[in-house]
């Protein structure tokens, strides 16, 4: 018999992590394969902002210094890690956050209502739904909405920990804001948003709702979105995050194996559980991204990761591939399976 080829092999263990109906992890990458703006963009976006009147001398001056961080080359997440920004400042970045991305998010909409297999994750939850699982699991830092939008296309429910309807609320009791809303679809994609989204809202007396409708931020709310920054990890201890990160953790832990799409491993909230469980419990675990991060690359070389396939473009039209049996990567010329729709055509066969 002959041996099998790089891509049988590759294509064979990706087939094999599919099957097991993986945790899907998406970071910015696969938002920015549908022209979502990621941190680049995001930084050079706040830096035209224009400051607010009302703000006094001091915040005047740490936001000079929060633009000068940015000059000088930092990324956006050290800018502002590098400053302490008051509670009306960081307000301030989070609506321009929301002001950048809610129309490239309202394209994507516009596409899927035009096309309904836009979308490859709509393809990658059908696959996935073909087995008897209720539910799948999707954990992702971005505020946009296109695993929504790919769960709605394919006809499955999605719960985000909020209730269905143009005003969503969570619910009332600690008991019933598990994994599963109440009633609704037999096939359901759980998505867990440990930043928050771009319908999420709150106000000052702690009241939260999800709101689908309206361009505008409502009178009285604000967004409900943790930026990168100082007082990340301490947002995250509050309501919703902290059910939303129980949920996440949850679906990590027993997760069989990890599909991660454009995802970095730059955020520690989302990978300690999956980074733990792919070296207790070698569970295997696929990542596909235009490039990978220094922080992936080292996970994956690490020898904490027992069973891995990592695609990259390889920068010329084809995709650079690592498993834990080839660390040096072997190139798969003139095939950019490293994209999510290449992929799924390589694992799963042509779309229909």
């Amino acid at each position: 018999m002959a041996a099998k080829s790089n891509l049988e092999r590759i294509v064979e263990f990706a087939q094999n992590a599919l099957a097991l109906a993986p945790v899907t992890i998406l970071g910015s990458g696969a938002s920015a394969a549908h022209s979502i703006p990621g941190m680049e963009p995001l930084a050079a976006h706040l830096q035209g902002l224009v400051v607010p009147t009302e703000w006094c001398a001091g915040e005047i001056d740490e936001w000079d210094r929060f633009l000068g961080e940015l000059a000088s080359g930092s990324d956006l997440e050290a800018a502002l890690q590098a400053v302490r920004l008051t509670a009306r400042q960081t307000a301030h970045v989070v609506e321009g956050t929301r002001a950048l991305l809610l129309p490239a998010d309202e394209r994507v909409f516009h596409d899927v209502l035009n096309d309904r297999r836009a979308l490859p994750l709509t393809r990658l939850f059908r696959n996935l739904f073909t087995s008897v699982h209720r539910a799948i699991d999707v954990v992702t830092p971005n505020y946009d909405r296109i695993a929504e939008y790919a769960a709605d296309a394919g006809e499955f429910g999605h719960y985000t920990g909020f209730s269905s309807g143009y005003l969503q609320s969570r619910p009332k009791s600690g008991a019933s804001r598990g994994p599963f809303p109440a009633g609704g679809a037999s096939r359901v994609v759980r998505v867990w948003k440990v930043h928050g989204s771009l319908d999420w809202f709150h106000n000052s007396s702690g009241q939260i709702a999800g709101v689908r409708v309206g361009r505008e931020t409502p009178p009285g709310f604000s967004p409900l979105m943790i930026t990168p920054g100082i007082d990340k990890y301490r947002l995250t201890h509050t309501e919703p995050f902290r059910t939303i990160f129980s949920c996440s953790d949850a679906a990590l832990e027993s997760a069989r194996s990890y599909f991660c799409v454009g995802y970095g491993f730059n955020d520690p909230h989302v990978q300690a559980k999956l980074v733990e469980r792919c070296d207790s419990d070698s569970v295997p675990i696929l990542v596909i991204t235009k490039t990978l991060s220094d922080t992936a690359r080292e996970f994956l070389t690490s020898g904490r990761c027992r069973r891995y396939l990592a695609l990259e473009d390889d920068g010329a039209g084809g995709t650079r591939a690592y498993t834990h049996e080839t660390l040096g990567g072997v190139i798969l010329s003139g095939q950019a399976i490293w994209a999510l729709s290449d992929f799924l055509d390589c694992t799963l066969g042509p779309a229909a």
